[in-house]
């Protein structure tokens, strides 16, 4: 049986007297890919956000390869991130710096490797992200939104993390650029043995590629499961965000693709 790498238990966060997640448990087995889903404002991001350390919950325990991570201090958290990769939704690109820098930055900052080193693992990560070479010299305005998202997904490749976090991947791409995406992580998944944890609201990236998925509302997770199972709940607000028109055509996408 896969064990747990992530465990978050009795997680509670709030702002401004607004309950965000009320005694929040999770489980994201060692090399699944996990998705968070929910209508906006459920918390998803809050929650990935306080899983990298980059916001406190009001209280609660989070585990990653079995370590509680709320209780260490600045240089620990450094390592702890370290051994993490982290897509942003928007990619967080640096505007000045070309993919090869933008990839080869987390390499420059926590490794003592060589110029030339950092350039060859920048590179492979470029190739495993599948753009082209030429895209190498390009800076974040030369490219397409889908080729901003995978120069992402590379850097947070750089560090060979074991467990990768997604933000809302597909946002704002086309559907064939999104589809391409789907089939990247389920590549990337399989040929690195990596475990992911994706926030999104992509209802055809929940169908194509997740393992499980976790829908979180009213400040709890309402259901865990695959989709075929989550999709069947009685829960009133899981049925009306999957059997909305969007829902039911990535169901009937899903099952024509299967």
């Amino acid at each position: 049986m896969s064990e747990a790498i992530l465990e978050i238990r009795d997680l509670c966060t709030s702002f401004n007297g607004a309950l965000v997640h009320d005694h929040v448990d999770l489980e994201v087995m060692r090399g699944e890919i996990f998705a968070i889903a929910g209508a906006s404002g459920c918390g998803k991001s809050t929650l990935l956000r306080e899983i990298m350390l980059l916001q406190k919950p009001g209280s609660g325990s989070i585990k990653v390869f079995g370590k509680e991570v709320l209780d260490l201090d600045e240089t620990e958290a450094l390592a702890y991130r370290k051994s993490c990769g982290m897509m942003f939704e928007r990619g967080a690109l640096f505007s000045s710096l070309n993919v090869m820098e933008n990839v080869g930055l987390p390499l420059r900052e926590h490794t003592s490797f060589s110029q030339g080193l950092i350039e060859e693992i920048a590179s492979i990560k470029i190739e495993l992200a599948g753009l082209p070479s030429s895209a190498r010299f390009k800076y974040p305005d030369e490219l397409s939104g889908g080729m901003r998202k995978r120069a992402a997904l590379a850097r947070a490749l750089a560090l060979d993390p074991e467990l990768v976090f997604l933000d809302e991947p597909t946002a704002g791409l086309d559907p064939l650029s999104a589809s391409g995406f789907d089939e990247l992580v389920m590549h990337l998944k399989e040929s690195l043995d990596l475990t992911m944890v994706m926030v999104t609201h992509d209802l055809d990236l929940l169908w194509q590629v997740a393992d499980r998925v976790a829908f979180l509302g009213d400040g709890h997770v309402l259901g865990v499961g695959g989709m075929t199972e989550l999709s069947e709940s009685d829960h009133p607000l899981i049925r009306e965000y999957f059997y909305g028109p969007r829902g039911r055509a990535a169901r009937e996408q899903a099952w024509k693709r299967k």
